[in-house]
């Protein structure tokens, strides 16, 4: 993908291991709904999504040697300590909410001959860096000898929206910085309707990719308000176009997942949502959120002749088994592209905050 689009559209491996929860189980606690005995309930998506997003902060996406000199280059950020996957988020006392203030305040220390004072996050924890910017003798400006990003784009499949609660899940899995594979802190953003407009088919060694382009940009489906291990989530306000549900089905709890026919909901073509048939092979038991909970397996012909497998911009895609829905779609295996892996609904209805409405969990699972 060309320039700021970052990749988010499937995993080809692992991100992370077990997350301690506190909640009780989330099957013992669905019964507590409002206080009945109703089941929770949610309408599955399939939808193919753009996503636009503005980092809480300017990332640190590289360094660059600056020629003060014809015997010599430096960066400054570099010296200063900032590595790759470091959050900017202020300079003097300035908080940063776009890349465009970094420049101005540049300017005006390295005109003044005055040293900064950034303050950035690595590893969840603030930090400070003082520097000093350099005036690039070739472009005439100052700069800190760092590559910088506040804001990337890409698409991916809507998981579900849960009506009662006004919110949505999609792509099963965190969102990184493409260059540091660091994962995006979300100061705001949207999604947008996208439509399919090519596949580039999987082979083995290669997954491949859906190609789709953002619809109605100024009708924002909903917006951007946590990313997890477990995805994306926000708030919106309608179930959107082409949902192959009008009404929510019932959800299923990790342990009542079970190995054999299944089918995923997603889009290979336009705007469609379709059906196509794959195999649950293996179930994870786990008592904690874990993002690699199910292993599937293709088995509709229909998509291995459109897709080749899995696909790249089918993560989040729903996974529904006997009429309930389990899980999103969240990984391709390389060398084996009609495989991947799945998580487990449950996880993605609690960093929702969907089953925060349940009486007495404290669950409360974010990215870091």
């Amino acid at each position: 993908m060309p320039g700021l689009l970052f990749a988010f559209f499937l995993s080809l491996s692992g991100i992370t291991g077990p997350l301690q929860s506190y909640a009780a189980p989330l099957d013992q606690l669905n019964k507590q709904v409002h206080g009945t005995d109703q089941e929770l309930k949610v309408i599955p998506g399939g939808q193919t999504i753009g996503v636009k997003v503005k980092s809480a902060g300017v990332l640190v996406v590289g360094h660059h040697l600056i020629e003060v000199s014809e015997q010599s280059k430096l960066s400054p950020g570099e010296n200063s300590g900032l590595v790759p996957g470091d959050l900017m988020v202020s300079i003097d006392g300035v908080k940063l909410d776009e890349v465009s203030k970094v420049a101005k305040l540049v300017e005006r220390a390295g005109k003044a001959g005055d040293t900064l004072s950034i303050v950035y996050k690595r590893g969840g924890k603030e930090h400070t860096a003082k520097l000093t910017p350099a005036y690039d003798r070739n472009d005439k400006v100052w700069r800190l000898g760092l590559y910088i990003r506040d804001s990337a784009a890409g698409v991916g499949t809507l998981t579900f929206y849960a009506p009662e609660q006004g919110v949505y899940g999609a792509l099963g899995h965190v969102i990184t910085d493409m260059n540091t594979g660091t994962p995006i802190v979300v100061g705001s953003g949207h999604i947008v309707q996208s439509t399919v407009t090519s596949i580039s088919k999987s082979q083995d060694g290669d997954p491949g990719e859906k190609r789709a382009v953002f619809l109605k940009e100024s009708q924002v489906l909903g917006n951007v308000q946590s990313n997890t291990d477990f995805g994306i989530f926000g708030k919106m306000t309608r179930n959107p176009e082409h949902s192959l549900y009008k009404q929510p089905i019932p959800v299923a709890m990790s342990n009542e997942v079970k190995e054999g026919p299944a089918q995923i909901l997603t889009v290979v073509d336009g705007q469609q949502v379709e059906r196509f048939d794959v195999e649950i092979i293996h179930v994870a038991h786990q008592q904690t959120p874990a993002t690699k909970g199910l292993v599937l397996r293709i088995t509709d012909p229909r998509l291995i002749e459109k897709t080749g497998g899995i696909v790249q911009g089918m993560s989040g895609s729903p996974i529904v088994q006997d009429g309930r829905l389990i899980g999103a779609v969240t990984h391709v295996f390389v060398n084996d592209p009609k495989s991947g892996y799945g998580c487990f609904i449950e996880w993605m209805l609690k960093d929702s905050g969907v089953a925060e409405q349940i009486e007495g969990s404290p669950y409360n699972l974010k990215a870091v």
